[in-house]
């Protein structure tokens, strides 16, 4: 009968021959009134001060609004090259504009480039009016595609972000907006990268005080103010094949939203470091086969496994690979056989599936015969 195996790999300690000793981490400390930091591929959680405190998010609270933009321009319900007209409502917005006018109608990726790199209200209102009919109906998709994504501490009463008490979000919902979008939307996310765009002859700058002062690997995301807010950024930046997402609000001045900003992320990469144990389809562990062509098939993680540590929490890592043996033949590759366990004191492990690396047929009549002489004289692998 199959007996459940483990394995304990020793990475801990070729991690430890690999990164010099640390000594105690760095304190920080910032101005914002809530903020975060986290790793976009892990999802580990890198700093938080109030991350789940409801705060007016201002323009940033736009990322939703483009969200469901882009799932209109996925799903093909809306394309770039498509008009949408501007009503009186949408031109009267007040707040930051692109500055589109009444009566006319606005190619769908100008509206985009309006509503992310000049922050345009009145664009919002004409998307909002375009797919849901009314300001008041879109904020309610908003709600529910909150809800679907886990944004608990979200509520949304608009499409801009200007100011109502009730529209808010917490730090942690707008990371992991971000980092949905990111993923999930690679080919609109560029836009969050452009440092100007021009409409009706009036050029204007992207907000994000990162991108425009060449922070090394910021590549977007948005800004946000009101008087009530205060001032707010979420900002991503990728460096040696790795991204962190920040999030502040709350701050008081510009020059403080910038500075808080910088330190925090430099903070972020400097503390933190993501230790990538397993490439896709690399072989974990061999796992024994009964009645097999073959008398092993490698187990393998679908994608890159690593995990996002402090350096001084590299010493006490612990991972187990954990499966049955002798697995029964037939095997068809891309079969869960086994899981890995990532530990680390303190913190949930982290569970991966491992899958068969290939197929493995059962054997013939001669090797079953075969395998099971052998199983009898030798016992089990």
């Amino acid at each position: 009968m199959p007996a459940f195996r483990f394995l304990v790999l020793g990475l801990a300690a070729l991690l430890a021959a690999l990164v010099p000793p640390a000594g105690a981490p760095a304190a920080f400390e910032t101005a914002a009134r809530a903020a975060i930091v986290i790793d976009h591929r892990t999802g580990r959680e890198l700093f938080a001060k109030n991350p789940d405190l409801p705060v007016p998010p201002a323009s940033m609270s736009k990322l939703m609004t483009a969200l469901l933009v882009f799932e209109e321009l996925e799903a093909g319900r809306l394309k770039l090259d498509d008009t949408l007209p501007v009503s009186e409502r949408a031109w009267r917005t007040g707040g930051s504009k692109m500055f589109v006018k009444v009566g006319e109608r606005v190619r769908v990726e100008d509206l985009l480039r309006g509503m992310i790199v000049q922050s345009g209200n009145d664009a919002c209102v004409v998307f909002a009016e375009a797919l849901a009919g009314s300001e008041a109906a879109f904020a309610e998709r908003m709600n529910r595609r909150a809800q679907e994504l886990g944004l608990t501490k979200s509520r949304f009463k608009n499409a801009t972000g200007l100011h109502d008490p009730e529209h808010l979000m917490s730090v942690r919902d707008l990371a992991t907006l971000a980092s949905w979008i990111i993923r999930h939307h690679p080919r609109f996310y560029r836009y969050y990268g452009e440092k100007e765009f021009e409409y009706a002859k009036i050029r204007q700058p992207n907000r994000n005080p990162l991108l425009q002062a060449g922070v090394p690997g910021v590549d977007g995301v948005k800004t946000g103010y009101t008087e009530e807010a205060g001032y707010g950024l979420v900002v991503s930046a990728e460096r040696d094949g790795r991204r962190l997402i920040a999030v502040l609000a709350g701050l008081e001045t510009l020059r403080q939203r910038r500075t808080e900003a910088e330190l925090l992320l430099e903070y972020a990469f400097r503390e933190f470091q993501e230790y990538r144990l397993f490439a896709a389809g690399e072989t974990v562990v061999e796992v024994p086969v009964w009645f097999g062509a073959s008398a092993t098939v490698p187990a393998v993680p679908k994608e890159l496994v690593g995990v996002t540590l402090r350096r001084e929490e590299r010493k006490d890592l612990k991972v187990v690979a954990r499966y049955d043996a002798p697995l029964p033949a037939p095997i068809a590759a891309g079969q869960e056989i086994g899981r890995l366990e990532i530990a680390v004191p303190g913190r949930e492990p982290l569970v991966v599936p491992l899958l068969a690396g290939h197929s493995v047929e059962r054997a013939g009549v001669l090797g079953r015969l075969t395998g099971a002489l052998t199983y009898l004289v030798f016992g089990g692998a």
